[in-house]
């Protein structure tokens, strides 16, 4: 809940005066040093001080001086009884220099601390500082009631002037901020959401190519330690390794065109699940409006087909697989269908993470769309859907 606005303190760049520029800075200190010397030149030549009590009254000004930056560092700290005490304290300093007859200081005590209170205190507590300071310094003015309400007035208007001055710098450093804060956010999650994009690449392309040479090398294993004669088995051995070759070739063209995808070129999908089909024996089709999409919704086509190949090689070898590849005005969909019942699992048909059809699912989600997975009949269907 929002704070009262009587009882909360201004903000805290405002009281430690940030925001403000360096011509103001050096404004502000020549000020407060005119100031600290116009008032010991005061003390020093035009008050009743003499000999050594003129030391004494220089002693009592510098004081004051340390008493207003103590009053300014409390606040900062938003202490509110010892930033009374203190300006209190202050307030007697003022009448007794008004009683040994050092007027001049004493009136700027008086207006300075009235000007402070309303800058620095909640306003519950500086409104009755700054009357008693400006009700004070009324009732020792010589000058005629008129002159010294004026004075009084343009005062209190002046402190509050001076706190919705800081108050304003102190809000739009706040915003600053929180904006470099939101801005930094945004960054590392952009950096956090690259990493995911760049590991799923890693994943995929792997994925679909590791699991395929594995498919190959087992069986060559299985070849070799079941053979009776490696030399009736040389052309199955040899195509083994023929084809863990060739999927060697195709996991360093997939990691290449992941790089290239993650540079934002990319070939047309068509063509890529053209070829992806018919390395894998699969139909495809392709029916709507073909165009240009955006990388991520290309990205996932590929990889969704991939993966759903890769599940058909190594849990349903040899079952009919059709790819369909729908466009529509704002989507793209693929269907990856494949038949049951009338295949043997691979020999690899455990093998893997078991995260392929949660990666993809994953995938669709970032990008707005869905994926959906399971038999339907006899078959064994993964859909696609994300916006285009």
């Amino acid at each position: 809940m929002p704070q009262n606005v009587w009882t909360r303190w201004p903000l805290r760049e405002a009281l430690a005066h940030e925001g403000m520029n360096e011509t103001r800075r050096w404004i502000g200190r020549a000020v407060r040093t005119l100031l600290l010397g116009l008032l010991l030149w005061a003390t020093l030549t035009r008050s009743p001080f003499h000999g050594w009590w003129r030391v004494a009254g220089a002693a009592a000004v510098l004081l004051t001086v340390v008493a207003f930056h103590s009053f300014f560092r409390i606040t900062l700290q938003q202490r509110l009884w010892l930033s009374i005490g203190l300006f209190l304290a202050m307030e007697g300093g003022a009448f007794a220099f008004h009683a040994v007859g050092a007027s001049l200081p004493a009136v700027v005590l008086w207006c300075g601390c009235a000007v402070v209170a309303l800058e620095r205190l909640p306003l519950a507590a500086a409104l009755p500082c700054a009357a008693a300071a400006l009700g004070a310094f009324a009732l020792v003015n010589d000058d005629n009631w008129l002159t010294t309400a004026t004075t009084a007035a343009g005062l209190a208007l002046a402190g509050y002037v001076v706190r919705l001055d800081a108050e304003a710098r102190g809000t739009v450093q706040r915003l600053l901020a929180q904006e470099r804060a939101a801005r930094n956010a945004e960054a590392e999650s952009a950096a956090l959401a690259e990493r995911g994009r760049i590991a799923r690449e890693i994943h995929d392309v792997l994925a679909h190519s590791l699991s395929a040479q594995l498919v190959h090398l087992e069986a060559a294993r299985l070849l070799i330690q079941r053979s009776t004669d490696l030399e009736a088995d040389r052309a199955q051995l040899l195509e083994r390794v023929t084809a863990c070759r060739g999927m060697a070739r195709e996991g360093l063209d997939g990691t290449r065109e992941a790089l290239s995808a993650l540079r934002g070129e990319m070939r047309p999908v068509e063509e890529y699940l053209r070829e992806l089909a018919a390395a894998e024996g699969a139909r495809l089709e392709i029916t709507g409006e073909r165009r240009g999409l955006i990388p991520e919704a290309a990205l996932a086509v590929r990889r969704v087909a991939q993966e759903s190949l890769t599940n058909v090689r190594k849990h349903a070898p040899g079952a009919r697989t059709d790819v369909h590849l729908t466009y529509t005005e704002e989507t793209i969909g693929l269907e990856v269908r494949n038949t049951l019942g009338h295949t043997e699992p691979g020999a690899l048909a455990s093998s893997g993470s078991g995260y392929g059809l949660v990666g993809m699912r994953e995938r669709a989600e970032l990008l707005g769309g869905t994926l959906e997975s399971g038999p339907e009949g006899q078959s064994f269907v993964v859909r696609l859907q994300v916006p285009a």
